[in-house]
């Protein structure tokens, strides 16, 4: 497999300038994408030093620390759409934690057999891919439930509508691949030189395991909701001084 170099990288900026001449000529926010573009380079380079050391010194207890703190902005994240309201996080918090922690539990020691669960280079990238899309998912959920109930739905069927709309991603995943298109997994590992059967059977694997953590997140979240039987309120804004 060829070997970027930095030189080469820089290539990279071409299509962050096109979108930003688009935002530009359509008036948008420029600075969004340019923020957003150079966070993502940093954070990114950042995570490589990070997994650098945590691969060379494999912990139980740095490993749980940093699905904590993964959990933790995760859940954060998955709030934003309802960020105006309250009651949320903790959901979202026992939500991400059950249905990552499940899906993690079937892969590691069910499908792959690995010894040590802790294994930085297993747990952290199989981790990043399922809270990553349970969060979305579970974001979906939350911002549909709330809009489903603030247009005067009942729970029962405000819970429906949003578990349908955060599934709707994950559904078309599974359609879509492998004739619309190859996921970054089996791409990568094609590219590094797997053989492509060997491939397939990994992204089976992160392809159901997506879809669980996905509906198990958004279902435990809004099942939570549901509980309390009524909307969430809003946080009372702090009135001006006149």
């Amino acid at each position: 497999m060829p070997t970027i170099s930095w030189w080469s990288l820089a290539w990279c900026a071409v299509p962050v300038v096109l979108v930003c001449v688009i935002y530009w000529r359509w008036r948008g926010d420029v600075s969004e994408v340019l923020t957003a573009s150079a966070r993502m380079t940093l954070q990114l380079i950042g995570v490589g030093y990070v997994l650098v050391a945590l691969f060379n010194n494999p912990s139980p207890w740095i490993s749980l620390a940093v699905l904590l703190l993964m959990i933790v902005v995760a859940s954060w994240i998955s709030i934003r759409p309802v960020k105006g309201l309250h009651g949320y996080f903790k959901p979202a918090l026992i939500a991400l934690g059950v249905a990552v922690s499940v899906h993690l539990l079937i892969s590691l020691k069910l499908v792959m057999g690995v010894e040590s669960w802790y294994e930085p280079r297993v747990l952290i990238p199989l981790a990043g891919m399922y809270f990553s899309n349970a969060m979305n998912a579970i974001s979906l959920a939350a911002e549909r439930y709330a809009s489903e109930l603030a247009e005067g739905k009942e729970v029962l069927e405000a819970r429906m509508t949003a578990f349908r709309a955060a599934m709707i991603p994950q559904v078309n995943s599974l359609l879509a691949v492998g004739v619309v298109a190859l996921p970054g997994m089996m791409t990568g590992q094609i590219l590094s030189g797997v053989s492509p059967l060997i491939a397939v059977r990994y992204q089976i694997m992160i392809m159901t395991m997506v879809l669980g953590a996905s509906g198990l997140g958004a279902a435990v979240m809004l099942w939570l909701l549901s509980r309390k039987g009524k909307p969430i309120t809003s946080v009372k804004e702090p009135k001006a001084a006149s």
